[in-house]
């Protein structure tokens, strides 16, 4: 189908490298959203892959540290997490299993692996909240495996609907006010993926195995590589001759300022500050 006036294919915009980088107690991962070439991608403040066999690269973990102000999206590929916060939740994160934390007014949590050997792999997205929302109170989505719908797509893709809807499938993510689409999709060779988004929501497209190609005719976009897309109603998405495999995001934009000062983003430096306060007099 070709693209048409009222229902127009998005088309790749700009690709982003991901680069390599460090965080918690020195988990190796590729920052993609939230670095020099791509500091942000409104509702998204961040997007970090990681993937290793090795487990120097990930076994210190994320110590305790501290959100306020936006929501973060932890998606298990492969290996185990557990989380704890200072308001005694805990709980585990397998793969396949996605966790969408609200930090809201504040949260101290930590995530570390329950695991010595073997692949750890996944990602974690930073998503904005609006400012009517930084100060909520914070809430977890703790969703397993089982829970994550699997639809086998009429063009032969395979997608985990993690946020949003495909076909008859609803993700579990629920009550989330940019209105996300969060999906994993297997496209195995010669196979094609067409899903619709809002024409006012940001979107992007991940590559973490393979190559796929975006929009009509296709961009061919490699692995690592995250495709920011164009305005539009539909993406398309199409593998070659060998397999790919591919996260799309999308959701709302806020349009609104952006504050950030390491784990908290708010809208103004005043509230910056007084999230600072309140963290170093134990608030939080």
């Amino acid at each position: 189908m070709n693209a048409s006036a009222d229902n127009p294919v998005r088309h790749v915009a700009r690709t982003v490298q991901g680069m390599p980088t460090s965080d918690g107690a020195g988990v190796r991962m590729l920052r993609v959203i939230g670095q020099p070439q791509l500091q942000n991608l409104d509702p998204f403040l961040m997007l970090d892959a990681f993937g290793s066999e090795t487990p120097g690269d990930y076994i210190a973990g994320f110590p305790d540290h501290p959100h306020r102000g936006f929501e973060t999206v932890t998606y298990m590929l492969a290996g185990r997490m557990r989380h704890q916060d200072n308001k005694g939740n805990a709980g585990d994160l397998g793969p396949g299993s996605v966790q969408w934390m609200t930090a809201g007014r504040g949260i101290v949590h930590s995530e570390m692996p329950l695991q010595e050997s073997g692949r750890m792999a996944g990602f974690q997205l930073w998503v904005n909240l609006p400012a009517a929302d930084k100060m909520c109170a914070p809430r977890y989505q703790d969703i397993p495996a089982h829970d994550v719908p699997v639809v086998a797509d009429s063009g032969g893709a395979t997608v985990r609907v993690l946020a949003g809807r495909v076909d008859s499938a609803t993700g579990p993510v629920r009550a989330v006010a940019t209105d996300p689409t969060y999906l994993d999709v297997l496209l195995p060779a010669g196979s094609r993926f067409t899903h619709a988004i809002p024409a006012g929501h940001t979107a992007f497209a991940y590559v973490f195995e393979g190559e796929v190609g975006f929009g009509e005719p296709a961009t061919p976009i490699g692995k690592n590589r995250l495709a920011v897309l164009a305005a539009g109603t539909r993406v398309l998405a199409s593998a070659g001759a060998a397999p790919g495999r591919f996260i799309l995001v999308a959701g709302r934009p806020l349009n609104e300022p952006i504050v950030q000062y390491g784990p908290f983003v708010m809208n103004t430096h005043d509230e910056i500050r007084q999230a600072i306060s309140d963290f170093q007099a134990g608030r939080f």
